[in-house]
């Protein structure tokens, strides 16, 4: 089977590496120009994804690993190609925060408020004149360089945020989103969905999105996650929040990975954003998690079939390894880390199918040396499973120190705080 895989700016390109190795013909396409050389020597590129629709034909597979491209996907449909990603309004469900609040409201689930912004200006009135605790985000899944969560409950630390923002002329008329704070364990809920109903099991996660150990430092993408596969229909969290969905999606004909980030607390589980898109780290999580080929998956959910997913019990850890000038996204032209190889030292095969790439590449005069082919800081990530949250980590970390990238860093502390507190908070609240 040819198999088109359309990608943003890589955030599950290595799946795309992963479909070759299972046998397909791939062709991976690229949008962000600064990224085409990533994954070069690894997977065939494609120049024009339009242009490859012959190629791949309505008998291949058309895989979107992104948000943004919902009108085209819904399109493609209906022309007949086999489609796995998301839809027009599945995307909107994401990118557009205050649209997705009215969306959960509107399937019962509980909501706090949110408000978007055409620019800074606008957002400091709102927040001087309703004055609480404001957590500061933006639309779609770019740059968390914005991103802020307010310590003071009348808000006076977020509006000095703001106006710092608003004296800078790069960011001043960005788009932002007001949300109120709420206190509690952040867990997401994710499932699979074929455009008319689930396929495999659901999946509980605990994204690890600030820079430092014990959760210091400024908002990133994400630093790492612990994640579980559980098939308990009658979970409380799933009931509350994603399994609401389920009629929403089917109007949609939405044809992907469905996640909803939330907060719960006494009050119960408030859903605070969906990610509608295959995630990252997430989905190299996936990877370790499934037992199943990735290209029968992605074909029945793309089909709209059922299909019985086979995957491992217990707990899963993604690690980021990063490299300057993560954590923030602007390339600089003095980057000493680009084209630096990468080393897997005293590595077997098994200890590999444990790494999952982003910004690398494949040398063409030495096919067996990997080098970092872009400049944003997203290197690779790693991961690993256990019986407990602690063998997983041990499992992951042990990898790790087998890796040897020019001023790498990662986190050593993922799934050690919802560990120590988050579960028994949860399952004291009866959601697990």
């Amino acid at each position: 089977m040819n198999i088109l895989f359309i990608s943003k700016n890589l955030i599950a390109g290595n799946l795309a590496y992963l479909l070759k190795k299972e046998g397909y013909t791939v062709k991976l396409f690229i949008e962000q120009k600064n990224s085409h050389e990533s994954f070069e020597n690894m997977v065939s590129k494609s120049q024009n994804w339009k242009a490859d629709l012959d190629w791949v034909g309505k008998d291949g597979l058309v895989v979107f690993d992104d948000v943004g491209y919902g009108r085209t996907q819904d399109k493609l449909r209906k022309e007949g190609y086999t489609v796995f990603g998301g839809s027009e309004l599945g995307d909107k469900l994401e990118m557009d925060r205050e649209f997705g609040q009215e969306i959960f409201a509107k399937y019962g689930m509980k909501t706090v408020p949110l408000k978007d912004f055409d620019n800074i200006q606008d957002a400091i009135r709102y927040a001087e004149k309703h004055k609480r605790a404001w957590v500061i985000k933006q639309n779609d899944h770019g740059s968390k360089i914005l991103n802020y969560i307010g310590i003071f409950e009348d808000g006076r630390d977020v509006i000095s945020v703001l106006k710092n923002y608003a004296q800078n002329e790069t960011v001043n008329k960005e788009h932002v989103s007001l949300h109120q704070k709420l206190k509690g364990v952040e867990i997401g809920v994710g499932r699979y969905f074929n455009g008319s109903d689930w396929v495999g099991p659901i999946e509980f996660n605990v994204e690890h999105t600030e820079f430092f150990p014990g959760n210091l430092g400024p908002t990133t993408s994400e630093m790492g996650t612990l994640a579980w596969y559980d098939t308990n229909e009658d979970n409380l969290l799933y009931t509350e929040t994603l399994a609401r969905l389920k009629p929403y999606l089917q109007e949609i004909n939405f044809r992907g990975d469905m996640e909803v980030n939330c907060i719960v607390n006494e009050d119960g589980a408030f859903p605070l954003e969906a990610t509608a898109r295959l995630g990252t780290p997430i989905v190299h999580l996936h990877s370790e998690i499934h037992s199943s080929p990735w290209g029968e998956f992605l074909y029945a959910v793309a089909s709209g079939k059922q299909y019985e997913l086979k995957w491992k019990k217990g707990y899963g850890i993604v690690i980021l390894v990063a490299v300057p000038p993560f954590p923030y996204t602007k390339r600089i032209t003095e980057n000493l880390v680009y084209n630096s190889n990468i080393y897997f030292d005293k590595m077997n095969e098994r200890d590999l199918k444990h790494i999952h790439f982003e910004e690398v590449a494949i040398r063409k005069d030495d096919l067996n040396q990997f080098y970092i082919a872009d400049s944003q800081g997203y290197v690779l990530y790693i991961t690993g499973m256990g019986e407990t949250i602690e063998e997983a980590q041990e499992k992951t970390y042990k990898i790790a120190k087998k890796v040897i990238v020019p001023k790498m860093f990662y986190r050593n502390d993922i799934g050690t705080s919802f560990s120590s507190e988050g579960l028994a908070k949860l399952k004291k609240l009866g959601y697990l």
